[in-house]
Parts: structure tokens; C-alpha cells; sequence
């Protein structure tokens, strides 16, 4: 049944949309920005002009092909794809066990060390940048690939996440398993993990986005820019002389792409994932 369309319905929608167009709008200006010469980009800023690209078609890509020839942004593109897909599949195999750790095996003092967990949510993660780059330096993992993937692999809210979804599967399930000779391993591989696709979407996009946009730890391990990620590539970009800035709109476009693409694809599986402990059970 159709909702009735009055007053209040009009004043949401009309919130909505400009709840969406202060998104938009600067994404969109970044994009039209990169499709136009260097001359153009501040012209017009307060028409409609301003969100419009070049008006001859010769100048759309022409930007793209001067940051290509430029700079390796093929290789800066590979290192965060590499860096995201990597973090992501270590996220979903390190932050599940402890999950079901937590959610389904009795071990002395379990309710004491999750709550240690939680605890820690409320501790910002500059703050242990320091100690966390002393570990990696004494390691000897300094400008090592390893050294931006190691370290944040493991999240308290994605085991939280996880063991979440592995609670809400019935005692039974695991039981019967048991029965049939299924050990702990087996049962996690076979039963726990098919069980919570929507939990392993939702912590594979969610690490893939946070190691794509991740800037400040990849700076402090890294130093050879053969290595470098989009995010630390960009500023490297944005200060290399000369700085043009309809260039700099254009690289912030590539890196904005592949995440749109993620989201997309996997929307369903994330808004399953935070919205509830579905497990597919009925």
C-alpha cells in the first residue's frame, strides 16, 4: 500500500535531496574539473557552468593522458588494489576465527577479554601509530609491502561483527556436525563461514575501502615510491612541480573509481551486514 503524498513527504524528499547534493556536488565538480583545461577549472565557480566539462569533447580525456605521461599511476593503482584485496582476504580469515572464538568455543575468561576488545574501540588509532611503527621497524618490515598489510589486519569491530553472526546460528547446527564427525576446523570451513556471507562482504569492502584510503601509515613504512599507494601517490602529485590542478582533480577520479565500482557490487551483502545478524536461517 502506497503512502499518502502530502506536505511532509515533500519537505523529506526536498531534505533528501539536499542532503545528497552536499555529496554530490564536490564529487561532481572534482570530476567536470578533471575534463577541463587548466584555465577553465576556476572560471564561472558561482554558475552552473562551474559543474559542466569542457564544452569541446578534444578536452575530456586530454587531462588524463598528461597525468598518465606524467606519473605511474598504473603502478600506484596495482599497489592499492594489491594492498586492498590483500587486507581484505587477511581481515575476513583473522577477524572469522576470532569471531567464532568468541561466539562459539568456552575458554577461561572469554567474557573478560572480550569486553578488553570493546574497551579498545574507544582508543584512537593515532595513538598507537608510534609503538605500532616501532614493532614494524624492529622487524626490520620498514618500506616492506608486508608492514602496510600486517598491522590493522586485525579489527574489534570486525569481531564483533563476525561473532555477531556466528551466535545467531543455532547450538544445533554445530552439534549435529559433531556428530557426524566434523571437528572444529571443518565446522568453521564448512558450516560457520557459508553461513555469514553477509558478514564477510561487509568486512571485505569495509577493509578494502579503509586500506584504499589509508594515508598516513603507508607514508610512515614506505619510502620507495615504486611502493607507494593512490593515497600517498596523490599527495606526492599534488606537491611535484608545476601543480596543476584540473591534473590533481583527474587523479583524485581514478582513486575515487574502483571504490564506487566495490560499493556497488556489494551494497546488498553490506547493508545485510550491518543491519542485523542475518545468518539465512528461518
Amino acid at each position: 500500500m502506497m503512502k499518502k503524498f502530502g506536505p511532509l513527504r515533500l519537505i523529506e524528499y526536498i531534505l533528501l535531496i539536499l542532503l545528497a547534493a552536499l555529496f554530490v556536488f564536490p564529487m561532481l565538480w572534482m570530476v567536470v574539473s578533471s575534463m577541463k583545461p587548466e584555465a577553465d577549472v576556476y572560471k564561472n565557480l558561482s554558475s552552473l557552468e562551474a559543474f559542466l566539462p569542457s564544452l569541446n569533447p578534444a578536452n575530456w580525456f586530454k587531462t588524463y593522458q598528461e597525468i598518465l605521461s606524467r606519473f605511474s599511476i598504473g603502478t600506484y593503482l596495482l599497489n592499492s588494489i594489491f594492498y586492498g584485496v590483500t587486507f581484505a582476504f587477511g581481515s575476513i580469515i583473522v577477524n572469522s576465527l576470532a569471531g567464532f572464538a568468541f561466539a562459539k568455543i568456552n575458554f577461561k575468561g572469554k567474557k573478560w577479554i572480550f569486553g578488553l576488545l570493546l574497551a579498545l574501540l574507544i582508543i584512537p588509532v593515532e595513538t598507537v601509530l608510534i609503538p605500532q611503527f616501532t614493532i614494524v621497524n624492529s622487524l626490520g618490515l620498514v618500506n616492506n609491502r608486508l608492514a602496510v598489510i600486517l598491522p590493522a589486519m586485525a579489527s574489534v569491530f570486525n569481531i564483533y561483527l563476525f561473532r555477531n553472526f556466528f551466535i545467531a546460528i543455532p547450538e544445533e547446527v554445530i552439534e549435529s556436525a559433531k556428530l557426524d564427525g566434523a571437528g572444529i576446523f571443518k565446522i568453521f570451513l564448512r558450516i560457520m563461514l557459508p553461513m555469514s556471507k553477509p558478514a564477510i562482504a561487509t568486512v571485505g569492502v569495509l577493509s578494502f575501502i579503509g586500506s584504499w584510503n589509508d594515508y598516513i601509515w603507508p607514508l610512515m613504512v614506505l619510502t620507495d615510491r615504486s611502493k607507494f599507494s593512490m593515497q600517498v601517490a596523490i599527495t606526492t602529485i599534488n606537491t611535484t612541480q608545476p601543480v596543476y590542478i584540473n591534473q590533481v582533480m583527474a587523479v583524485l577520479t581514478i582513486s575515487t573509481i574502483p571504490l564506487i565500482i566495490v560499493y556497488i557490487v556489494a551494497q546488498k551483502y553490506i547493508l545485510q551486514g550491518l543491519g542485523g545478524s542475518g545468518t539465512g536461517i528461518k
